[in-house]
Order: structure tokens, then sequence, then C-alpha cells
């Protein structure tokens, strides 16, 4: 019985083992064009529905018609909205290749990535 015991935890985390090498391969894959030079704006949001269209709709005009060239992505995460906000966020990285939305931890996973980088 004890056997089966530590049997099924091994395995257990194994599995889970797996699954977080599995994450950070994606993580990398993901977001190896953030090792580039450049500026990354990172924009959180929560229940930002009515103005975040605004905001971006600056940020990309700049980017993409200005001088603000140095500028590579523009990361939006929404924290757990209860409105239209990640809709809308998803709506602009579909119009726009300097966009990417992902989630905060995902956001964390990236930003600590860029710090590694450097070291």
């Amino acid at each position: 019985m004890l056997d089966t015991l530590l049997n099924t935890l091994v395995y257990i985390l194994a599995i889970y083992g797996m699954i977080e090498i599995i994450k950070t391969i994606y993580y990398i894959m993901e977001c190896t064009n953030l090792r580039e030079d450049g500026i990354y704006i990172i924009i959180a949001t929560k229940n930002q529905a009515n103005k975040i269209e605004g905001l971006l709709r600056s940020i990309l005009f700049k980017i993409m018609y200005g001088k603000e060239n140095e500028i590579k992505k523009v990361i939006l995460t929404d924290l757990s909205s209860k409105d239209d906000t990640l809709k809308k966020l998803k709506k602009f990285k579909e119009e726009n290749k300097y966009v990417m939305v992902s989630t905060w931890r995902k956001c964390k996973d990236i930003i600590d990535m860029i710090d590694e980088s450097e070291n």
C-alpha cells in the first residue's frame, strides 16, 4: 500500500515537472522577440473598458506615425476585469502587430526573462 502511494506521488511530481518544463519552453518561444533592444510599454488594466480604447489608440498612433520608433511592443494585461476590458484588449491585438495581450502572471514571467537575458 505504501509503495503504491509513493509511486503515485512520484508520478504526480513527474507530471507536474513536465508541465513546468513545457510552460517554460512555451514562454521562451513566445517571448524571444522581446529580447531586442528597445522600449516595451506594459499596461495593466482592470475594469477600464470605457477608457482603454482612447489611450491605446493614442499610443499606437505615436508608434506607427510618430517618432516613437524605438518602442518594440505594447504589452497589455488584464487584472481580472468584470467588464469587457479583456475583449477590447484582444481586439487591439488582432488589429496591430505592436500589441501583445497576456495574463498578469505571464507578463511577470516576460519581465523576469528580460531581466535574466541582461545578466
